[in-house]
């Protein structure tokens, strides 16, 4: 069965600058129980709430099965974790998420590529195993909340 494991709603950006300086510290309350989604805005309370040029990608989500051992958002900096469902080929469909609040549409934009952060946030060699699987970008088409916990996932095609 499909599982929504961490949801990170996160009011700052941790990876500026060069990776070699280190990231800024995060926030003690980005990893979170729920998120609440905001149709054409992302989730609320994160960095990238209501921003013109990221409403497209406003909702991050991966999949644990892609990431190395040891990993969570805090380090990939993704919005949704989720376990039992591929995400990396559903560029282009609607993904379709219900962790018992109702349905939340997103729709898959485009690929999340990882940066050179990775091997600096989870350790050397992290970038190049998340090419290709590092997630997806997705505009919200609806308002609802989501859940950590199990989820019935759908796509449309």
């Amino acid at each position: 069965m499909a599982e929504i494991v961490q949801l990170l709603a996160s009011p700052v950006h941790r990876y500026e600058g060069r990776p070699a300086d280190g990231p800024a510290p995060a926030p003690p309350d980005e990893l979170v129980e729920e998120i609440r989604i905001r149709a054409d805005l992302g989730i609320v309370g994160d960095r990238y709430f209501g921003r013109p040029a990221h409403r497209d990608a406003s909702v991050t989500v991966i999949a644990r099965e892609s990431l190395p051992p040891g990993a969570d958002l805090r380090q990939v900096r993704r919005n949704v974790l989720v376990a039992g469902i591929e995400v990396d080929d559903l560029v282009g469909t609607v993904l379709v998420l219900d962790s018992g609040d109702g349905p939340v549409r997103l729709r898959v934009n485009r690929r999340a590529h990882p940066c050179a952060w990775m091997d600096v946030a989870i350790g050397p060699g992290a970038w190049r195993a998340l090419r290709g699987k590092g997630g997806v970008r997705c505009r919200p088409l609806d308002d609802g909340v989501l859940r950590v916990g199990p989820v019935q996932a759908t796509v449309l095609r």
